[in-house]
Parts: C-alpha cells; structure tokens; sequence
C-alpha cells in the first residue's frame, strides 16, 4: 500500500515532519509512505493561476498515485497554517485529486491540547465541496508537548503514544479498504486514438497514414542527421550515436506523443522477430491505426490513466509468446521540463533470461504457489487492461 505523507508546516524545523518521518520508518511493513513538502508551493492567488506549475501537477499525481493521504498539521492561531489551507486551495481549484481520497489527520504542537483545534478545522476544509476527501472519522492522534516527545533519534518516547499511533494507523490502513470499496471509477476524458488534433511538434501538412510518412516528414523539417550533435540533459552525442544506443537497448522502445501519434521505435529487428511486431510503415500513424478496433477500450484506458496523472506506469504480462518466455509490456508516462504529458513510453522485454541470470548468480530458487502468466501480486493495472493491448509558526520554535 502506498501512502502520501503531506508536511502541513512551510517551517524548516517542524516536529510534525518529524512524526511523518517517524511513521515512515516504523511502519514500513505496513505501508510504503512517501513525505511532500508543501513549503515550496507558492501561496494561492486566483489571478495568478500556476495550476499547471510542475510542482502543483506534481502533488496532484502523487495524490492520484496513493491509496491514502497523512496530512499532519501544526496549530497556528487555533487553525491550520496558512500554508497548508494554500496548498488545499490549489487541490480544489481546478484540480481536484483528494476527491473521494482517504485522508487521515494527525498533529503536534508545543502545548496540551496537541492540533485538536486544527485538526477539527482541516475537517472541515477536507469535507468542503471541491476538496470531498474522505477523512477518517472518530481517531484523532493528537500529540501535545512535541518538543518532549522524540529522543535525539527521532523516535516517540511514550510507549502508549507509540501503541496508540500503531493501532490508529492500522485502523487507517482498514479505513482506506473500506472505501475503496465506496469509490465510483472516476471517468477519464476519452482519448483520441486517431490523432486528429495537433500539438507544437506535430508535422503539418504530411499525411499521418502514408507508408513513406518518415521520409515525407524529413523533406519537411530537415532534421539533422549523422554526425551532427545533439545536446542532451547531461551528455553531447551525435545522431548516429544516439541511434546506436537506442539500437544497442534490449528492450523494444516505442514512443507515443502526447497527440497519440506514433513516432518511433528503435528498429533493431525485422518485424517477425519482434513481439509487437512493429513496421517501419506505422511510423508516423495515429495509434489507433496501430490496433484492431476491439482493443481500442483498453488502448484508451492505458493512455487516460497515463495522462491524467492516476499512474505513472501500467505493467502488463503478455503470455502469447510461449511458455519459455515472461514477456511484460510496460506503459510509462512522459512529461517535458515544466510537468506536463509528453506521451508514452513503451517498452517490452523477456524478463525470464534476467531472472534465470539473478537465480544463477545468487543460488536462489523460485518456491510456492503456482505460476499465473496473466497477473502478478505486485501488478496494480488501474484502468483495467486486456492483454490483447500492445500499444503504445515563530524562528524559535519547531511547529
């Protein structure tokens, strides 16, 4: 189960950090928890709409991409800090990623009363339409007196503290099954597979269903080529070395652009070979020329989930090619510098020659259970997927 953990406090010492940390670590077999830090988010101004900011998409997808929210909130002036009701103004905007999300509220603070005022309003802000979280209700961890509450390792000191935040977030992890069960499927826009719109790097004026679109495509742009050299993120290559690299990959790359049109794959086998079975005359068609019009459904669903920000990656075993192999599609979103859908990145691979060859080396064995070349434990597909689908507070204190 994975967790987000939000920092309700924009202070650079806050011992409600210090308790998202100590959950973190003492609850790892529970949960895999994940802290945000909201003291970089800048403060809500309609006028000046950053919705689409990197950083605010950011907490969007990883809000999207748990199955829980830990909001631990400091008590400024009985209420929650002015930076934490900040950011829930942005998640409740335009954008609206707590809807329906299981959130549970804890809280430290200097005094006796431990957030109880706080806690009681963020309630209120979580219930608001717009935001529609759904909060756990009747468990309030309230630690008062924080500043003699954690050893010099960061870990509680009280023991019934510690036994009453293990039994309150084990009832968290119970509350968040139970309303999963109550969450409707949100409805993700439809996708348009063929390609109809256009994007600042779509080609224009080239037809997207010519065999020869490639080199229509070059006579348009005139894109640089051999031995020229290409500045990358950190590193200078030529075209050629580029193409070898991609080539030298043992992996079958496809990329899909934001538009749904496929641009590429790294052709370092003949179409029979490969296990999507790409030609060079795709190359440049929507990507709902790429598929038989029954898959289109989970075609759709892939990308939605993609582009919306419910996932970063769909993995997905494809057993049609024999019992020698475990051939996984895998399906990664792609953002540019500022944040936003760039496409997809597919790649497919065999992983059983690299479990063969950790097996070996290591001595280990594959015991228990009964092999399921459809789905895996650890797979969470989210739209469901068919495996016919190949596509692409003040200084001096601590709050």
């Amino acid at each position: 189960m994975k967790l987000l953990g939000l920092v309700g406090s924009n202070a650079d010492l806050s011992y409600n950090r210090d308790l998202l940390q100590y959950i973190q670590k003492e609850y790892v077999d529970l949960f895999d928890l994940e802290i945000f830090e909201i003291k970089d988010i800048p403060m809500f101004n309609q006028s000046q709409d950053l919705t689409e900011s990197v950083l605010i998409q950011n907490l969007k997808r990883k809000i999207f991409q748990s199955d829980g929210v830990i909001i631990a909130t400091p008590e400024h002036n009985h209420t929650v800090p002015a930076g934490l009701k900040s950011v829930l103004e942005w998640l409740s905007f335009k954008i609206h990623p707590l809807q329906d999300k299981p959130v549970m509220i804890v809280g430290c603070s200097y005094y006796d009363q431990g957030t109880s005022r706080a806690q009681l309003h963020l309630r209120q802000i979580l219930d608001a339409p717009g935001v529609g979280a759904i909060t756990m209700p009747g468990n309030e961890f309230l630690l008062g007196r924080a500043k003699e509450a954690f050893d010099e390792l960061g870990n509680l000191n009280d023991e019934k503290t510690r036994q009453f935040l293990g039994e309150t977030l084990h009832k968290f992890v119970r509350f968040i099954g139970v309303a999963s069960q109550l969450k409707e499927p949100e409805p993700l826009p439809e996708e348009d597979l063929h390609a109809t719109g256009q994007i600042a790097t779509t080609i224009p004026d080239v037809d997207m269903h010519a065999e020869d679109w490639v080199e229509q495509a070059i006579e348009k742009v005139k894109p640089v080529k051999g031995a020229t050299y290409v500045e990358l993120d950190r590193g200078i290559l030529t075209v050629d070395q580029i193409n070898a690299l991609l080539k030298s990959i043992p992996l079958e790359i496809t990329f899909v652009d934001a538009n749904n049109q496929f641009l590429y794959y790294n052709h370092n086998a003949d179409s029979a070979q490969m296990f999507a079975h790409r030609k060079p005359g795709q190359v440049g068609n929507p990507i709902g020329d790429c598929h038989p019009a029954r898959t289109y459904k989970h075609v759709q669903a892939v990308i939605a989930a993609l582009r919306s920000g419910q996932t970063e990656r769909v993995q997905m075993p494809v057993p049609t090619h024999g019992l020698d192999k475990y051939v996984v599609h895998n399906y990664a979103a792609m953002h540019d510098d500022e944040g936003h859908y760039a496409g997809v990145n597919e790649y497919i691979l065999d992983i059983k020659p690299i479990i063969d060859f950790y097996l070996k080396k290591t001595g280990q064995q594959l015991t228990g259970g009964s092999v399921d070349a459809v789905s895996s434990a650890s797979q969470k597909v989210t739209p469901p997927i068919a495996p016919q689908v190949d596509a692409i507070s003040s200084a001096s204190k601590k709050d």
